[in-house]
C-alpha cells in the first residue's frame, strides 16, 4: 500500500489545469516526442537510465490528493514509495515499419488521461524499423512543456547544460516586484481580443497529430528575410500560421476587430532555475498579422514578439495569477470559463528550442523533436513548432473532427515559412 504525505494547495496554473480535466472532461495529456536514429535500448536498459538520471527530480513522485478538512481547492503530495520502473514501457510489441502506425499511436496515446492512482507521467518506448522514439507524457497540471524538454535532456546524452534536477519553487520570485505599471498592462491584457473562428467548438474525445518538417537552412533563411534584421523564431511561427489561417479560409481576408490571436506560453523560471519542474509560465496573446505577403506579415509579427517586452508581460500574468487565493470562488472560476473561450485567444502558437545541438542514447543518436500539447475544452486546434539541431518540427494537435484542418495547416505553415527565402 502506498503512503502518501500532507498534501499541499497546488499553485493557480496547476490547479486550474487539474480541474480542466478531473471537473471539465478535458484531457490535459501533454507530450514530447523523440525519434531516435539507430539500436533501440531493451526496456531494462530504459528504465535504468530512467531510475539513475531522474531519481532527484521530486516532482516526479507528486500526484493529486484529498486535501485535509474537506477543501475543496486541489492538492499535491509526494508519493514516497513511488517506482519509476512502473512509469517505463514499451509498446507496441513489434516495431512499426511505417510513419503512420507511429502517427496513430501518438494519437491514441495522448487522448488518454494518465492513471490518478500514481505520479501522472509515462515514458513510452516505441521501437520502429531502423530506429525507435520516445514518448514522454504527462498531465499538464504537473508539467509544462520547458520541464518536458528538461527531462529529455537529462535523460540522454550529449547535454552539459544546466539541465540538472532542481527543487527550488521560486521562479515567480521576480515577478512580485515588478512595477505597478506592468501589474495595470496585465489586468489590460485581459480583455477580450479574439472573436470565434470557423474551427472553434466542444472538442471531442478523439485526437490526431500532423507533422511537417522544415531543415535548418529553410529556418534561417526565413529568419533573415527581413532588411531590418534577423527575426526570432516566435515571429516566423506567428507570421506562417496566420499566413495559413488565412489561407484556410479561418479569418477572411480582410478581418475585423476584435480578430484572431495567438496564445504565446512564455517560460518565467528565473536564472538558476531552469531545471525546476512544474508550470512556470505564463501565456502572452499576441494577434495574428493577417494583412499583407509573408515579408509583410513577418515584419508585423516582429514587432509584436520582441524577446524583453513579452518576458515582462509574461512574468506581470504570472504575477497577478499567482497572487489569487488559493479557494474556490465565483470570479476564478468565471476567468477559467472565459480562458478557455474563444474570445480571450483563437489557438496555442508555441515554439520551443532544445538548446543542444546533438542528443543520443547510447549509440543511437536523436534527429528530431515533437512538442505535443494538450487541447482547450473550445479550441480543436494547438500548433508547436520544435527546433532541434538541423531540423524544425512543425506539429498540429486536433481532434477527430479537424484532422484535415489539423494537417492541411501543418503543411501551410512550413509552405508559408519556405516562401520566404525567394
Amino acid at each position: 500500500m502506498s503512503s502518501v504525505a500532507v498534501p499541499i494547495p497546488m499553485p493557480q496554473v496547476d490547479a486550474w489545469l487539474h480541474r480542466r480535466q478531473s471537473e471539465g472532461g478535458t484531457c490535459t495529456t501533454c507530450g514530447l516526442l523523440a525519434w531516435f536514429e539507430g539500436p533501440c535500448p531493451t526496456l531494462r536498459e530504459l528504465r535504468g537510465r530512467v531510475r539513475t538520471r531522474w531519481s532527484g527530480f521530486e516532482r516526479l513522485r507528486l500526484m493529486a490528493a484529498t486535501a485535509p478538512g474537506g477543501d475543496s481547492w486541489p492538492h499535491w503530495a509526494p508519493r514516497a514509495d513511488d517506482d519509476m520502473d512502473q512509469h517505463v514501457s514499451a509498446a507496441p510489441s513489434a516495431p512499426m515499419s511505417s510513419t503512420g502506425e507511429l502517427d496513430a499511436v501518438v494519437a491514441s496515446l495522448i487522448a488518454l488521461p494518465l492513471p490518478s492512482a500514481v505520479p501522472p507521467w509515462r515514458l513510452l518506448l516505441l521501437p520502429r524499423t531502423g530506429g525507435f522514439a520516445l514518448l514522454l507524457l504527462a498531465d499538464h497540471a504537473l508539467l509544462d512543456g520547458v520541464s518536458l524538454m528538461t527531462l529529455m535532456r537529462s535523460l540522454l546524452d550529449g547535454d552539459d547544460s544546466s539541465a540538472r534536477p532542481s527543487n527550488g519553487a521560486g521562479a515567480l520570485e521576480t515577478a512580485a516586484r515588478l512595477p505597478l505599471a506592468d501589474k495595470a498592462r496585465a489586468l489590460v491584457d485581459l480583455l477580450p481580443m479574439a472573436r470565434p473562428l470557423p474551427f472553434h467548438g466542444r472538442v471531442d474525445s478523439d485526437r490526431a497529430v500532423s507533422w511537417s518538417e522544415l531543415d535548418g537552412i529553410e529556418m534561417e533563411a526565413a529568419r533573415g528575410a527581413l532588411p531590418s534584421g534577423r527575426a526570432s523564431t516566435n515571429a516566423v511561427l506567428l507570421s506562417a500560421t496566420a499566413g495559413a489561417l488565412r489561407e484556410l479560409g479561418a479569418v477572411g481576408r480582410a478581418p475585423l476587430l476584435p480578430t484572431a490571436c495567438a496564445l504565446v506560453p512564455v517560460d518565467v523560471r528565473g536564472r538558476g532555475r531552469e531545471g525546476v519542474l512544474g508550470n512556470h509560465y505564463a501565456t502572452v496573446r499576441l494577434p495574428f498579422p493577417l494583412r499583407g505577403g509573408p515579408l509583410q506579415r513577418l515584419s508585423a509579427a516582429v514587432s509584436r514578439t520582441a524577446r524583453d517586452e513579452l518576458k515582462r508581460r509574461a512574468q506581470a500574468q504570472a504575477s497577478l495569477v499567482d497572487s489569487r487565493p488559493r479557494r474556490r470562488d465565483l470570479l476564478n472560476e468565471a476567468f477559467g470559463r472565459y480562458a478557455d473561450s474563444p474570445y480571450y485567444s483563437s489557438l496555442l502558437c508555441s515554439s520551443v528550442r532544445s538548446h543542444v545541438e546533438r542528443l543520443a542514447l547510447g549509440p543511437a543518436r536523436m534527429t528530431g523533436l515533437s512538442g505535443i500539447p494538450p487541447l482547450s475544452p473550445n479550441s480543436p486546434l494547438a500548433v508547436t513548432m520544435t527546433l532541434y539541431g538541423p531540423r524544425c518540427v512543425v506539429t498540429v494537435v486536433s481532434d477527430r473532427a479537424h484532422r484535415a484542418w489539423g494537417s492541411r495547416l501543418a503543411a501551410l505553415i512550413t509552405d508559408d515559412i519556405r516562401s520566404l527565402r525567394s
